[in-house]
């Protein structure tokens, strides 16, 4: 996916914002002031960092090469999800195929926006019982 359809979906849950506490690179989007989604680049990829349950976290790094502990995170209640960009991911295919080893396992973009949903709901379900019933209406 890219950074823009990542954005459009993230904003599209009920009471989110996005805000920059770490700088214009890292882009924070919040459920009424509490993170649920932290985006930015490294290493020539889009990193999606997600709160994540932690046996559905180490099923999705199983499943996904492109899932590792969440990046300068709780490693065991957070995900990143890396994307390459389009040169970045033509590399590593042509490098995997000339090597015999297995290409990077991207995450399709459905699934990512059930995690999304997950992350968004792990947040929300830790509020008072007033917010939630407030966002929940909203959906």
């Amino acid at each position: 996916m890219e950074f823009d359809q990542v954005r459009a979906y993230l904003l599209s849950k009920p009471f989110t914002t996005e805000s920059f506490p770490f700088g214009e690179g890292a882009h924070v989007f919040k459920v009424n002031s509490k993170m649920f989604a932290l985006v930015g680049w490294r290493k020539n990829a889009l990193m999606i960092n997600l709160k994540c349950d932690p046996d559905e976290s180490c099923a999705l790094r199983d499943i996904f090469n492109s899932i590792t502990t969440g990046y300068h995170m709780d490693k065991k209640h957070w995900i990143s999800v890396y994307y390459p960009n389009d040169v970045e991911n033509q590399r590593i295919i042509e490098s995997s195929v000339a090597n015999n080893s297995a290409p990077i396992n991207l995450v399709p973009a459905g699934e990512l926006e059930r995690i999304i949903d997950n992350s968004f709901m792990l947040v929300v379900s830790k509020m008072a019982k007033k917010e939630q019933t407030s966002i929940l209406l909203h959906m």
